[in-house]
């Protein structure tokens, strides 16, 4: 009798598995804590919370949970169009960013296909890849940064996406905006530049790509409400690009991808200025203490502009476990080729320095 792995598509077999920040009632059952005790600093969260207008926006959405949600996400891509001062159809909505990534992998990527990006790039590139029969081309990051000439030599005849984020997770380094657009309008016609800015809103500056969308050039740029905005729990993002890239993604895209109360949260979002305000000066102020405590401990760590560090930690893979029994959980970043580095979510001030005081029992 054929088992199922023998009947399963060959890639299968050997995708890795994505490795989510452990949740906090699991890691409360697991070591006998209370879980109002237990601070998650592992998934890069927004520690204000959700936004206040997209939290009341999903509760009134909920009073229809009978009703399917708008397949088509017509409101949200109208709001996000004049944001961005762009057509509704230049816009893919999805179930988070990642799920846009992997909708552009499937539209586009073929076996014999590379895929180039960063080694210690987000992994869904990797698994978006490897998915579709692709080869992946994991490009050197001396000092854990970008290297985008490197990048740039490594797209061949047979490259069909190339991944860059900025900033980059899990690493935290950011590349210069100008650089980036560059790097974007040097590519070869048949390769498409997926730039990932899920922490766009924690920056000052980003990369404007419209006018290189707007010359045909094949650029897509991909965002996320789970960061900033505070609704990573309801899951939206969406990808930006020409009317073409997003009518073939769209094709690919399963009818109501996105739930009613997760649209009806982002479109609210969306107006909530003052809530991404707040949080970039919290995160601000969140990434300066945690440096400075770092400092203070004589840790290594990579400057960034996130909502997170990551930071060398002695013994990090048990440094990982033993805060988790002091109610404390991390992310440890050895699937990222990173042994003995260990990523720290920006919290409140209480939890960033509850978090430096138990890292100092490993310096």
């Amino acid at each position: 009798m054929a088992s199922y792995s023998e009947l399963a598509n060959r890639p299968v077999l050997s995708q890795p598995v994505y490795e989510a920040g452990r949740p906090i009632e699991v890691v409360a059952r697991e070591f006998g804590l209370d879980p109002s005790t237990v601070i998650k600093l592992a998934s890069n969260e927004n520690p204000l919370g959700p936004s206040p207008l997209g939290l009341a926006a999903a509760r009134r959405a909920l009073e229809n949970a009978h009703l399917y949600p708008d397949g088509g996400c017509t409101f949200l891509r109208e709001k996000l169009a004049s944001r961005w001062s762009l057509k509704p159809s230049n816009f893919v909505v999805g179930n988070g960013s990642n799920e846009v990534m992997i909708l552009l992998a499937q539209a586009f990527l073929r076996p014999g296909d590379e895929v180039v990006f960063g080694s210690q790039a987000f992994v869904v590139y990797k698994l978006a890849t490897l998915l579709f029969g692709a080869s992946p081309v994991e490009v050197p990051m001396p000092g854990f940064r970008h290297d985008l000439a490197a990048m740039r030599r490594a797209v061949t005849e047979r490259t069909r996406i190339l991944f860059l984020a900025s900033p980059n997770n899990p690493t935290g380094g950011t590349d210069d905006p100008s650089a980036i657009v560059d790097l974007a309008g040097s590519l070869p016609d048949d390769v498409i530049f997926c730039l990932d800015e899920a922490y766009a809103e924690y920056l000052e500056a980003t990369a404007d790509l419209r006018p290189l969308m707007a010359s045909g050039r094949k650029v897509v740029v991909t965002r996320t409400f789970s960061k900033a905005y505070g609704l990573a729990g309801l899951r939206v993002g969406y990808l930006v690009g020409s009317e073409e890239v997003c009518g073939l993604v769209n094709r690919v895209r399963q009818p109501f991808n996105v739930n009613l109360p997760a649209l009806a949260a982002a479109e609210a979002a969306l107006d909530d200025d003052a809530h991404v305000q707040r949080s970039r000066r919290a995160n601000a102020e969140g990434v300066a203490q945690l440096s400075e405590g770092l400092r203070r401990l004589g840790m290594e760590f990579i400057p960034g502009s996130a909502n997170f560090l990551a930071a060398k930690v002695r013994g990090a893979e048990d440094a990982f476990k033993a805060l988790q029994r002091k109610g404390v959980i991390v992310r440890p970043l050895q699937g990222y080729g990173m042994a003995g580095w260990l990523r720290l979510t920006v919290g409140t001030p209480a939890q960033n320095e509850r978090l430096l005081g138990e890292l100092a029992a490993f310096r």
